[in-house]
Order: structure tokens, then sequence, then C-alpha cells
């Protein structure tokens, strides 16, 4: 696709006039399918707190396992994002650390870490102690894989973790210039195929403006995803930070943020939809979020008050959740279904 086709398709998205009857549309659709519901987030990813929401900032922990190392270094993060979580990069630390989350009696725990140079995380060495936490502490385990291969998905599918996350990139573009990879948007396809064969609830996230702030390949991922059984999709922003290449650059705006959610329902409509954690705060946030809820989305994860306030006003059936956002998939599951 060439910048002009991505600048013209980029403008129809985000026209106001075709924006608003489309975001009408997608509240439509989603009423259709799961009632007048959402559902906030507060996990304790970014120690969030509004009200009596979000207080319990232990409750479920992001760990990883190659603590503040990332071998890929995107331009976007460069690793930051590691210094939040708690580190375990061996087996024996990992199997500590799930000890003591067993210890406060936690919701849960993400278990992430940066990528090697083909994109993945490197979870292989760490299988066995997930099967144990998972096997003696029912603790429910959500895991960020990146790139997958043949032998982890089957040994990931042997652990019986509740959900995988993979964040999917539609630009061969983005891919070279962003993450640095040689390789072509059909191993994000191929990873979906292998963890949906291992019976993972898979729920692919979607960065809106990963391409310095611009739309290019969000798209192609969703038809992407949409081509698969996803258990939900998560929509998430770029959000530009401090001392990276990317610093310089404008988030996404509102309007191509909710284009995309948008776009989701549209290829989706039986799937649940939320807002990740990952995208600004301040103003670009509530501005965001109350479109997110204007369009229907069954969950966002540390919205926004005037979010909040929006769905109290459209007498939305609404609660708050200790756990990460990707578990909107058992929240808004068949049996929730109106």
């Amino acid at each position: 696709m060439t910048g002009e086709q991505v600048t013209t398709r980029n403008q129809w998205k985000t026209d106001p006039k075709s924006l608003t009857e489309d975001i009408k549309t997608a509240r439509e659709i989603s009423r259709r399918n799961f009632g007048a519901r959402i559902r906030f987030y507060a996990p304790s990813f970014l120690g969030y707190a509004v009200g009596n929401a979000g207080r319990n900032t232990g409750a479920f922990p992001s760990i990883s396992v190659t603590g503040r190392d990332c071998a890929l270094k995107c331009k976007h993060c460069c690793g930051r994002l590691l210094n939040a979580m708690i580190p375990a990069e061996s087996p024996r630390v990992l199997r500590k650390v799930f000890q003591e989350l067993h210890e406060r009696n936690v919701a849960g725990c993400l278990v992430s870490g940066g990528c090697g140079l083909d994109g993945a995380v490197p979870l292989e060495p760490f299988i066995d102690v997930m099967t144990e936490a998972k096997r003696n502490f029912g603790l429910r385990m959500v895991v960020h894989t990146g790139i997958l291969g043949e032998n982890i998905g089957k040994k990931l599918g042997r652990v019986g973790i509740d959900a995988a996350l993979i964040d999917v990139i539609g630009s061969e573009e983005t891919l070279r210039e962003i993450y640095g990879l040689e390789h072509g948007v059909e191993k994000y396809d191929d990873s979906l195929s292998l963890l949906e064969r291992e019976g993972i609830p898979v729920v692919p996230h979607v960065l809106v403006g990963l391409h310095y702030g611009t739309l290019r390949g969000e798209f192609d991922a969703l038809k992407m995803v949409a081509r698969h059984n996803p258990a939900a999709v998560i929509i998430i922003g770029l959000t530009p930070l401090r001392r990276t290449p990317m610093a310089h650059c404008s988030p996404a705006s509102p309007n191509d943020v909710v284009s995309v959610i948008v776009e989701a329902r549209k290829l989706m409509p039986r799937k649940p939809i939320a807002l990740g954690c990952a995208r600004p705060k301040g103003k670009i946030r509530e501005q965001t979020d109350v479109l997110a809820v204007e369009a229907g989305v069954n969950g966002i994860a540390n919205p926004d008050p005037k979010a909040i306030e929006l769905a109290r006003n459209l007498s939305l059936d609404y609660g708050f959740s200790d756990l990460c956002c990707s578990q909107v998939y058992e929240d808004f599951g068949t049996k929730m279904r109106s």
C-alpha cells in the first residue's frame, strides 16, 4: 500500500460525519450481541485508582522473564515498558514470585518479557515453572507471547494458560522500521493459527498509531485477526515515551483509535472488544474513552472518569474488575449475551 493510499483511507475513516454514523452502527451491533453492558478493568500494571476502583494495586501484577532486557528494542518502547514489571529472569526466581503471589492471594498475573531478535518472548525455559503454578496454585495466568514457533506453542497449550496476548502488525513497513524485523506479517497469521490449534484463548492486540503516530496497517491487522477465532480483541494506542526514538511523535488521535474500534466491531460483531491500558493519559484519553463508550466497546482498562460518567448517564450495566482486560472474553462469554 502506498503512502498516498494510506492517507486517503485515513481521511475517510476519520471524517467526522462518516465516523459519527460508524460509531452509531458499532454501538447498535454491540448492543444486539452483548446488551447494554460495559466492564471497566483496573489491574495493577499502572496503579490506577478512581473512587473505590483499582485500590488493590497488587491484584494482577505483571512479570518479565527477561527482567529489564529486550534485545529487539522497538523504536516506540526500547524496553522501557518492562521497568514496571516484576523481574524474574530465571525459573528459580519465577517459582519464588509465583509462590509469593499465591501467598498474597492475588487474582492472577501477566507473564511477559522483552523480545528476542526473532520477535518472540523467550518463554521456553519457564514452561515447567508456569505449569507447576497452574497445577499447584490455580493461578490465573495471561501470557504475552510475541511471535511463536511450533514447539513453544504446543508447550504453552499444555500449561493451560488462561489467555495468550499477541500484538498483531498488519504492515511490513512498520515491522521493518519500528520493530526492526525483516520477516513478513504472515508470522502473526501463523502464530494465531498455532495458538488456535492448541486450544488457547487468543486475545490479539492492535496498536493504533504504531507507525510514528499514523495509521498504517491497523485495518489489515484486523482483517488478519478476523480470519481466525479470537476470544476477544484489544485496541491500544501509541504512547510516546521519553528517551525513545519516537518520543517526539504525536499519538494517534481519538478519532483514529475509535475508527479502529469501529472496524473491529464490523469485522467481528460477536467478539468482545476492549480498549486496553496502553494508551496516552490526559485529555486525549478522556476523548478516546468517551468515544469508545459511545461506540459500544465492551471493556476499558483504567478508564477516564468521564467514560464512567457517560456509562452511568447511558444507563449501561457496568462494574469494575481487578483482572487484566484480556479477560473480557470471559465476562462477555456466550452465557452473558442477551
